[in-house]
């Protein structure tokens, strides 16, 4: 699988409580066919946490999150830790908040 964007990832977590196609690409960048292959995974996860299923084409994201082995909270301190380094923009350059 590939390196997840670590802003859209963050921004996606917090900003929805189910995730289609449209952020599961923004995410990793994929393609829509490999995008249903990951909210199958998450659908899997769904089934064993007895998760509903709220709309048939999105997936709960913390479930999605789980089933892919995103961990938001070390996605948060690697991204913060990049800023430190100056390594991304600060919020300030960029003129949106973390």
């Amino acid at each position: 699988m590939k390196q997840p964007n670590l802003d859209a990832a963050i921004r996606i977590y917090y900003q929805f409580t189910e995730i289609g196609n449209a952020e599961i690409r923004e995410i990793f960048g994929v393609r829509g066919e490999t995008a249903c292959k990951l909210k199958r995974m998450a659908r899997e996860v769904m089934v064993e946490t007895n998760v509903r299923v709220w709309d048939a084409y999105s997936v709960n994201t913390k479930c999605a999150y789980h089933a892919w082995g995103l961990d938001i909270d070390d996605m948060e301190k690697r991204r913060h830790k990049l800023q430190k380094l100056g390594l991304l923009p600060q919020a300030s350059e960029t003129g949106c908040s973390p």
